[in-house]
């Protein structure tokens, strides 16, 4: 049992971002809900932190009745309150948007879209029971502006910043903050390697490490901000999209990265 411990509830917490999100609020002396398709991963992770630390479950995002299920064996464990919901587990499918099979492309809109609005509507009924609750949510970079070669997960990503947004106004009524985090390239294991090795050592899209963004889910916790960048650099990215999407869109076209294809 939690006790009167603060809970988390983290979706992806096997490894990369909600992995060492778990280990950090672990640290702090939170109880730890962690979800993943990856039960070996789970296994691990709750081994490092203790069995009397943490509930682990394999949950698949997309169903609905898996994720009432988790949430209505998470809340008497963790009292009855959920001071987080991190909304973490996502998939990334890229290619030329023509070129990739439909079935990914849909996968990516059911994990990396409807998981998080299933999430969020099972969760509200614990979140709004627990006073100074925050429903946060992985987004990304590419909610700035559109990028090229991984299209659909960039809409969906963009998706996600809006809900965010239109939620932060309609949950303050119940006293729950919503908020999330536009990480740039981080070091998981969505990312390729090849990016990771052909990062740039300076500048927004340097590559991160995964605790940099466990960092911000705690100092959101204690914030009313509303869009977290990891690296704050991000920010520009976002501004310079709305301020100019003409010249950022040819800017990116210009880039070999995007280049013609036959």
């Amino acid at each position: 049992m939690a006790g009167a411990r603060k809970s988390i509830f983290i979706t992806g917490a096997a490894s990369g971002m909600g992995r060492e999100t778990a280990r950090l609020f672990a640290g702090k002396g939170w109880f730890v809900g962690a979800y993943d398709v990856n039960e070996g991963g789970l296994k691990d992770l709750q081994t490092e932190l203790g069995a009397e630390n943490c509930l682990i479950r394999r949950l698949d995002v997309t169903d609905r009745a898996d994720y009432r299920a988790a949430l209505d064996a998470f809340g008497p464990v963790a009292g009855g309150r959920l001071d987080l919901l991190f909304n973490n587990a996502g998939i990334g499918k890229g290619g030329p948007f023509d070129q990739q099979p439909f079935e990914d492309i849909l996968a990516v809109v059911q994990v990396n879209l409807v998981g998080v609005l299933i999430g969020i509507y099972e969760a509200i009924p614990l979140l709004k029971a627990t006073p100074g609750s925050l429903c946060f949510t992985t987004s990304s970079s590419s909610a700035t502006f559109g990028m090229p070669g991984i299209a659909v997960y960039s809409a969906t990503k963009h998706a996600v910043k809006g809900l965010t947004e239109a939620l932060s106004v309609e949950f303050k009524a119940y006293g729950v903050r919503v908020a999330d985090v536009l990480p740039g390239l981080i070091d998981t294991p969505i990312l390729p390697r090849e990016a990771l090795e052909n990062a740039p050592k300076e500048g927004m899209f340097r590559a991160m490490p995964a605790s940099a963004v466990a960092e911000v889910v705690w100092e959101a916790y204690h914030s009313e901000k509303l869009h977290w960048y990891v690296p704050e650099e991000i920010a520009e990215l976002d501004r310079m999209a709305t301020l100019a999407p003409e010249a950022t869109r040819d800017q990116m076209a210009q880039q070999s990265l995007f280049g013609k294809r036959d």
